[in-house]
């Protein structure tokens, strides 16, 4: 499967109580297909996949799968720092039906290009599902270079994608000149998509697509078509949405957007706490007339 287009990497909501709030979760499935995204990303960074249990990354992913019946791919975050670890997330995504598997390069680990390799070769090998490096040094503590990814993909006909965080373009160019021809990459900061796409890119895991599903759909819908007088007028209207997405880290503002939008409790998992009120202000300002329309 190659993936294209706009993937929105889904909030998960929790209840005042702090448990999974499915109920919400399913009226924000709705929000993104009403709007026609290409797919959605569970239990990714901005899902909180890292201090969601095993079981309930399964409830999502399934509840997730069977809302959206077939009409986009669900891929769902089951990278880890534990090979063994993600190897079983990954099987258990299968299980419930998912199309993909956004994998993170191991963390806290911080393992040699060697050790990157065999971990991606393991989790590859041990299942059926296409497989998206996800590249995020700011998270990880580590670069996966691009003769790293390279490699990689080289090995593992199932590796299809990377979703590329590094914020360097000059890397991600590299890697789209030397792909083989299964391999893409899909943008990983909102911001950079559409240059990203200008270079040979084919979309985008996003953040802000969360809340702005229609308006920053126009922009990567155009940007591949090549309309790029469209995607440029739409990039420099978003310009101060991608900025407050990270006033603190994500996904803590993206949530609470979220909920002064209506969608949703304003409930993190601990050790994310709720923003500042200097950060509620500030979120305040920015969307005050915010439409996504």
């Amino acid at each position: 499967m190659g993936f294209r287009g706009l993937y929105t990497a889904i909030v998960t909501p929790f209840t005042s109580d702090g448990d999974l709030d499915l109920a919400a979760f399913g009226r924000l499935i709705d929000l993104q297909l009403a709007a026609g995204v290409d797919g959605i990303v569970v239990t990714g960074s901005t899902g909180e996949g890292a201090t969601t249990t095993t079981a309930e990354k399964e409830q999502l992913w399934s509840f997730a799968v069977e809302r959206v019946n077939g009409r986009i791919p669900i891929i769902a975050g089951t990278g880890t720092n534990d090979t063994r670890g993600t190897v079983d997330l990954t099987a258990r995504a299968a299980a419930c039906g998912v199309q993909g598997a956004l994998v993170v390069t191991p963390y806290y680990n911080k393992p040699t290009p060697d050790g990157q390799i065999a971990h991606y070769r393991a989790v590859a090998d041990s299942t059926s599902l296409p497989v998206i490096l996800y590249n995020v040094p700011g998270r990880t503590g580590t670069n996966m270079t691009p003769a790293t990814q390279l490699a990689i993909a080289r090995a593992c006909p199932n590796v299809v994608a990377t979703k590329e965080a590094s914020a360097n373009i000059e890397q991600m160019c590299e890697i789209m000149r030397d792909a083989p021809d299964h391999f893409c990459v899909l943008a990983g900061d909102d911001s950079l998509a559409l240059p990203i796409i200008a270079c040979g890119g084919v979309g985008v895991i996003a953040v802000i697509s969360n809340y702005a599903p229609k308006r920053y759909g126009r922009l990567i819908h155009a940007a591949l078509r090549g309309d790029l007088d469209t995607a440029r007028a739409e990039q420099y209207r978003l310009m101060p949405f991608y900025s407050a997405n990270f006033f603190e880290s994500n996904p803590i503002p993206v949530k609470w957007i979220m909920h002064m939008l209506g969608h949703m409790q304003p409930t993190y998992r601990l050790p994310l706490v709720p923003p500042t009120q200097t950060t509620q202000q500030r979120l305040h300002d920015v969307f005050r007339d915010f439409v996504d329309a």
